[in-house]
């Protein structure tokens, strides 16, 4: 007797226990749904997932969508012959050179027409590759081109050229900054001859103590 009033008592605190705890998290489940946000849907990110798991596990599915009819898809509208004929003509791609023959050549086809080219001309002893016009023996510049090339590449380090002159950045320093004296380019330095003289005096009076430029010493 005293054990099944014992076993009462159990059960009975068991059951309030339980109530409390549903009765704290259906509280808590209901004050974070009501504190968050909807995103625009209406609905809160708890009430979305309760009617997603209720789709998901629903047999007969959205009874809403159950009446919707769906035609067939209509014929395309093509316009009549007459006007058919008068329709303009599409416009031809001009990015190429078969539509547009002043469309510059990639390096890329340049190569292959030059080796095209070669390979057509190669018994021909008069045949003269256009890489080589203007051109020493083997492709080399000639002397006169070499000195053109020096010239204009001494023009653009003092800054005579367009391009050198303009900055391309704003950190990068004036043109006035990067372009050297011209008396520093033309001066050769003290002679080797002179030179070689100044260090053997240098040498001579080294241990005597004397300057070879002071003759009072």
């Amino acid at each position: 007797m005293k054990m099944m009033k014992a076993f009462g008592q159990g059960s009975a605190q068991g059951l309030g226990m339980f109530r409390t705890v549903v009765g704290v998290t259906t509280i808590g489940v209901l004050l974070g749904a009501c504190t968050s946000p909807t995103y625009g849907t209406g609905k809160t990110a708890a009430e979305q997932l309760v009617d997603d798991l209720g789709n998901a596990t629903s047999i007969t599915g959205d009874q809403s969508k159950r009446n919707l009819k769906y035609g067939p898809r209509p014929g395309l509208v093509v316009p009549a012959q007459a006007r058919a004929e008068q329709l303009t003509t599409p416009q031809q791609n001009m990015a190429n050179r078969e539509n547009n023959p002043q469309w510059v050549e990639s390096p890329e086809e340049t190569r292959e027409r030059l080796r095209d080219e070669a390979d057509a001309n190669k018994n021909n002893p008069h045949y003269r590759s256009p890489l080589l016009a203007g051109n020493g023996t083997a492709g080399q510049m000639t002397e006169s081109q070499k000195w053109e090339a020096f010239r204009k590449a001494k023009a653009d380090a003092q800054g005579g050229s367009v391009v050198n002159a303009q900055r391309k950045f704003l950190t990068d320093p004036p043109a006035e900054y990067r372009s050297l004296p011209q008396d520093q380019l033309t001066d050769l330095g003290e002679p080797e001859q002179k030179k070689a003289k100044r260090r053997k005096k240098e040498a001579a009076v080294a241990n005597t103590g004397k300057s070879w430029w002071n003759p009072f010493q």
